[in-house]
């Protein structure tokens, strides 16, 4: 009987440092140079919060990066709620007519270019006379983002037995309350994962979120993109350093999260 032995060796081990270089390095070097003292990004000035305090003084930036927030918070929660929803139609749901069209419509946006999704949204909301702003980009980043959640939640529950379901409806469950009471809590890591990745795509868009908002409701990246063109500031680096202290926080949250709810599902299951 043969044996596969994986063996360690110093190509395994350059090939790995110099991917987790190429994808790490950058951002490391953007964090450091986010405390630096001088004015001149490429130039080394010393160990300083100078430009955090400037951040937390540009009120522009700040309504930016708010902006920012609750677009990418209500836009990933609506996400959620109807990826689950479509999620569930298309893996527990009986084939219903016009099902190929509806899976077909719900995942376009995954290979559709954004400038085209951007593009035919804008002309939407101005046919419909809309006032861009909150809740055109909400509607937009939804509209992105809701697909991402379906394919994460749906793939979850393809791979659930379906079993489970059965036994609650056999013990005097309905269809709804075996679903709210086993299956629910089964995909909950599913859905917060989606809610994460919705959450991170809405935070991250510049081209919809171009198309689609107003004067007086401009996103970060926007502000940011807007800034970078007439030079990069230190100013700048703070902020990424911050948001990607917010990213690193929600991951750690999901993933506390994910280990939770599996360890109390794993305890309430019968022996």
């Amino acid at each position: 009987m043969a044996r596969t032995v994986n063996r360690i060796t110093r190509f395994n081990i350059s090939a790995l440092a110099l991917g987790l270089a190429f994808l790490y390095l950058p951002i490391v070097i953007l964090v450091i140079y986010s405390f630096n003292a001088s004015r001149l990004v490429t130039v080394w000035g010393g160990w300083s919060l100078r430009w955090y305090t400037e951040f937390f003084n540009d009120r522009a930036m700040l309504e930016a990066a708010w902006m920012s927030l609750r677009v990418a918070a209500a836009s990933a929660t609506i996400a959620t709620l109807l990826g689950t929803l479509a999620a569930v139609a298309l893996s527990r749901g009986d084939r219903f007519k016009g099902r190929t069209l509806f899976s077909g419509m719900l995942y376009a946006p995954l290979v559709m270019p954004e400038i085209i999704t951007g593009l035919s949204l804008l002309l939407l909301f101005v046919a419909l006379n809309a006032e861009r702003g909150f809740w055109t980009v909400t509607i937009a980043h939804t509209t992105l983002t809701m697909c991402f959640v379906a394919v994460v939640v749906q793939s979850r529950l393809t791979s659930l037995d379906r079993s489970l379901e059965e036994a609650a409806m056999d013990l005097g469950c309905n269809p709804v309350q075996a679903f709210l009471s086993v299956t629910l809590p089964l995909i909950m890591p599913a859905i917060a994962a989606g809610w994460m990745l919705a959450f991170i795509l809405s935070l991250d868009d510049v081209v919809i979120a171009t198309f689609t908002t107003g004067p007086g409701s401009a996103t970060l990246p926007i502000r940011i993109y807007s800034e970078v063109r007439l030079g990069v500031k230190p100013e700048i680096n703070a902020i990424c350093t911050l948001f990607i202290a917010l990213i690193a926080v929600v991951i750690v949250a999901a993933s506390f999260v994910s280990k939770l709810t599996r360890t109390r599902g794993e305890s309430a299951a019968p022996l």
